[in-house]
């Protein structure tokens, strides 16, 4: 009797105290019918991203969403919004009385009940525009958002995967090198270069360092302690303004004014726009790696002007970077969840503004040097007809090949309704590779916007 009762006693414990622990193990036997009865997830005009067809998991755009929308699986268990939003897509119990739960298990009367619809901020016609100016890169990645309320319209990597057949190629995916289950574009780390060129410069400006017509007199080079800083492919830009010097893309410009601002006054607004800190996002994002404090001397803090030395950086974070600029000095919070449908009511997400590193007639300033960009600088190669884009362009060097190529921007330039960042990994030059893909973008996502 006293073995009975501690088995009842054990039993008992499972099913009251025990049951949601285990129900989540992705080891859980009962992971099996993960699919069943689980929640939709749809793109922010309806269209299904993920649904359930009987006991299947059905992705019907494959490996486009694939890094968004994650995976939901019996064997390997759940990624991206499909493990984030597990709890609220997972079918609930037909009852929440853990004795009725108990008595339809044992039973096997257990009624299926469906779990909620999880209803992104993504765009199918941004998304497809997105991967397709990816697809021809071995690597490469990018991010789309409206720079007003933070809404992700798209989010995409490349090399990626299929999620309708990830437990037969989980094996070949896990051990790829190219590491196609990374999301390089939320966590993928990267020397931003010569883009970061639009934090130096606000900064500097906020900070009263420099004016927009303050001068320089770009020689080619300039020596800091045994470093010397050159520009791509030791080009001279002469003497410019800052508006000139940013237009151009000058690294032995950008490089004076990172030392005007100083090592205590770099940190001090880099806290500000928030580098280095965990980022509030609705799947894992990897957090901006800085140089430490101590280890920044002159030299280091001249590159760090131009976006290099040891700074990394992901392309949600450069793309909230233009986003800020946008947004007249406020950065939005990034989200991909707009709604959470559940039976009767709907969940919403309210837009919020994670900080303002710099004020807003700072960030007019520098949104006109990005135009200059476009206008008559670097990133020619972005510019649409009928409409402003302010951009700016970046070729990162890296000690593993050759330099990656950056193109973050924002349009219309006067009232912005997108903001994107590219960036494609080991090909060369900004302007070149990663701008074009840009423009497809806009084009596509202002089109939409203004339908």
């Amino acid at each position: 009797m006293v073995l009975f009762a501690l088995l009842v006693g054990r039993q008992l414990w499972l099913v009251l105290v025990d049951a949601p622990a285990l129900d989540a193990d992705a080891r859980n036997p009962r992971r099996a019918r993960l699919a069943v009865g689980r929640g939709s997830i749809v793109g922010r005009d309806g269209t299904p991203l993920a649904y359930t067809r009987g006991e299947k998991r059905i992705y019907p755009f494959g490996s486009a969403f694939a890094h968004a929308i994650g995976y939901a699986s019996t064997r390997y268990g759940t990624a991206g919004l499909e493990d984030a939003f597990d709890r609220v897509l997972a079918a609930p119990p037909a009852t929440e009385n853990p004795f009725e739960q108990a008595f339809e298990i044992v039973t096997g009367s257990r009624r299926q009940a469906h779990g909620s619809d999880v209803i992104t901020t993504l765009d199918a016609d941004v998304q497809r525009a997105l991967v397709t100016g990816l697809a021809p890169y071995a690597r490469a990645a990018g991010v789309v958002l409206d720079p007003r309320t933070g809404a992700v319209l798209a989010l995409a990597s490349v090399p990626s995967f299929d999620p309708n057949t990830l437990d037969a190629d989980f094996s070949a995916l896990r051990t790829n090198a190219q590491s196609p289950l990374l999301d390089r574009a939320s966590l993928g780390l990267y020397p931003p270069g010569s883009t970061f060129k639009i934090v130096t410069a606000a900064d500097a400006l906020d900070a009263g360092i420099v004016t927009p017509q303050t001068t320089f007199d770009d020689k080619g080079s300039f020596a800091v302690g045994n470093f010397v800083v050159h520009n791509d492919e030791e080009e001279r830009t002469g003497r410019q303004t800052l508006l000139g010097a940013f237009a151009l893309s000058s690294n032995v410009d950008f490089a004076h004014v990172a030392i005007d601002l100083g090592v205590d006054r770099w940190f001090a607004y880099a806290a500000r726009w928030g580098l280095g800190e965990s980022l509030e996002f609705d799947i894992p994002a990897a957090r901006d790696r800085l140089p430490a404090r101590d280890t920044v001397t002159p030299s280091v803090l001249a590159q760090l002007g131009f976006g290099q030395a040891s700074l990394l950086v992901t392309p949600l974070r450069m793309a909230l970077v233009a986003a800020t600029i946008a947004n007249a000095g406020a950065e939005p919070r990034p989200y991909l969840v707009r709604a959470i449908a559940q039976r009767d009511t709907q969940l919403a997400t309210r837009p919020e503004t994670l900080a303002t590193p710099v004020a807003a007639d700072t960030a007019l300033v520098v949104r006109d040097m990005m135009i200059a960009v476009v206008t008559h600088g670097t990133g020619a190669a972005a510019a649409l007809p009928n409409v402003t884009v302010a951009g700016k362009t970046g070729t990162a060097t890296n000690p593993h090949g050759r330099s990656h190529a950056w193109f973050v921007a924002f349009a219309p330039a006067r009232a912005p309704r997108v903001a994107v960042a590219i960036v494609v990994e080991n090909v060369g030059y900004g302007g070149t590779f990663a701008a074009p893909i840009a423009k497809r973008v806009l084009r596509v996502a202002l089109a939409k916007e203004g339908s």
